[in-house]
Formats: C-alpha cells, structure tokens, sequence
C-alpha cells in the first residue's frame, strides 16, 4: 500500500499535472499543424511548383514484382515528400514553442525588473526620528 500513496502523491504534484496537460495541449496542437501543412500551405506550394502534390513524392528503391509462388511483392519506396511535410511540422511547432517561450521569458524579466517598495521603518527608527525632529525644533 505504500508504493500506491507514494505514487499518488508524485502524480497529484502541480508539476505532474501540469506537464500532463502540456502533453495533452501539445499533441492536440501538433495535429492542428500537421493538418494546416497538409490540406492548406502544402497544396499552393504544389501548385506554384507544377501542380505536384507532395504526399506523392516518392523515390522508387525496388519495383513491384510477383514472387516465385504468385504472391505479389509491394514496391519499396522512399517517401520524401512525407518527410519534407513532416519538416515543416516540425519548423512551424518548434517556432510557435520559441515564440511561447520568449514571451514568458519577458513576462518574467517585468516581474523581476519592477522594484520592490523599501521596507517600512521599524518602531525604533520611528520613534528616533520623532525625537530628531523634535530636538530640531
């Protein structure tokens, strides 16, 4: 029982629970851009260069062919086309995550920069500046 309390209390951490929703957030957000490379930036790209779609693009290693019992043997392909969407995920996530980054980091530095107010004078350095202002009168 003591492994299941420990456990529980590392999960129910702010960290944990954070991070886990990050993750979450993440991949949601990760889909959004894979869709947004795919069906909207990819296709003008593929027409101002020649209507070539992109999914397509494929370099042929080893052609299809029939086995020696009939079996049909798949071609063997090298997708760059993929690759070169998958890239552009990445660039595009990566700069978002920059962006989030750097705003914190200033959001951060205004926080820092901003002055902390003086302390209030204690009791005694009151009650000695009542005196020296009396003596002075």
């Amino acid at each position: 029982m003591g492994m299941m309390k420990e456990f529980k209390e590392f999960a129910m951490r702010g960290n944990v629970v954070d991070m886990a929703v990050g993750i979450v957030i993440g991949g949601a957000f990760g889909k959004i851009v894979s869709s947004f490379v795919g069906d909207v930036l990819m296709p003008p790209i593929g027409m101002l260069l020649g209507g070539m779609d992109f999914s397509k693009l494929a370099y042929e290693l080893q052609p299809a062919s029939t086995g020696a019992d009939g079996t049909e043997v798949p071609a063997v392909m090298l997708n760059y086309g993929t690759f070169i969407s998958t890239v552009i995920d990445f660039i595009i996530i990566a700069f978002a995550i920059f962006m989030v980054i750097k705003a914190m980091n200033s959001m951060k530095k205004k926080e820092e920069a901003a002055p902390a107010p003086p302390p209030e004078p204690s009791n005694e350095e009151k009650l000695l500046t009542e005196i020296r202002d009396a003596l002075r009168k």
